[in-house]
């Protein structure tokens, strides 16, 4: 059965997360392949987990025998669909609304998961926000600074609370962006940030890995979620979205969420400070 917390009213800014519920076309989170136990006996924590390519995730690692915990901000429907989905897979689930922006709300929910199931093995910072803006001067100081704490600031804070409970062989998995490589004119908030996302990822394997810990990254391209067309992208580039891309198209969920289970599973073990990209074809600097 699904368990809920809410801890502190849930911020809900310029129509973000969005509802994948409301969307059309609907984003593909389904695994593409049979389970084989890869994650078995494994407790995750997976933030921005109600939709888009934490879903994918979430549903995937309950596929592969993890205990599943879904973070989400505020879209409550689109979360209790991945809660479920994730039961269907047999999984044990929580769900946990609250911005993680705040270190307050991290140690809830790291404290939430400890107590239900006494361990953690896995976490995944997959939240995130994006605003697009064509002139600098248009990004607000309070925009600049939400996009900060969303983005970057609630990894720092997701790990502190869980580094206490990470023993050798945890994993974690940031989620980074084709944007940190490329830039982006129209998200300049947004692709700063992905770029202090890959430096902690790389400057946090060499403080863990000694330990035993493995921290890696997945940097998509452009992927079909609730994130863009409910106000992370301009609708100019929404009209085109993914076209730019080698392949020709925008990418899937469930494209990218085996990116997060390889690195989360001992499939990778000989990897750390590693980024995988997801874009499409793309030919990035790593």
């Amino acid at each position: 059965m699904n368990q809920t917390a809410t801890v502190r009213p849930p911020i809900h800014e310029d129509g973000l997360p969005g509802s994948e519920a409301a969307l059309n076309p609907k984003p593909e989170w389904q695994p593409r392949y049979p389970g084989s136990g890869r994650l078995k006996g494994k407790v995750a924590i997976i933030t921005g987990a109600d939709s888009g390519i934490g879903r994918a995730i979430a549903v995937l690692f309950a596929r592969e025998g993890a205990k599943v915990a879904i973070a989400y901000l505020s879209e409550e429907e689109d979360a209790h669909k991945t809660g479920d989905l994730c039961q269907a897979e047999g999984a044990e689930t929580l769900l946990f609304a609250g911005d993680l922006g705040d270190p307050e709300v991290t140690h809830a929910l790291v404290d939430l998961v400890i107590g239900e199931w006494g361990q953690l093995d896995i976490l995944v910072n997959n939240a995130g926000e994006q605003h697009p803006d064509k002139d600098i001067r248009d990004i607000t100081t309070a925009q600049l600074q939400r996009t900060f704490q969303t983005n970057i600031f609630s990894m720092f804070y997701m790990v502190q609370a869980a580094r206490p409970h990470l023993k050798s062989g945890a994993t974690i998995v940031n989620c980074t962006s084709i944007t940190m490589y490329q830039g982006s004119k129209e998200l300049l908030d947004y692709s700063s940030t992905k770029g202090a996302i890959t430096a902690f990822t790389r400057s946090l394997s060499e403080n863990l890995v000694g330990d035993g810990i493995r921290v890696n990254a997945v940097a998509p391209g452009p992927i079909w979620t609730p994130l863009n067309p409910s106000g992370g992208a301009s609708p100019e580039k929404l009209e085109h979205f993914g076209e730019s891309t080698p392949m020709g198209r925008a990418g899937q969920p469930n494209e990218v969420a085996s990116c997060f289970l390889f690195l989360a599973c001992e499939d990778s073990s000989y990897m750390s400070g590693q980024v995988l990209h997801p874009n499409g074809g793309t030919v990035v600097g790593s």
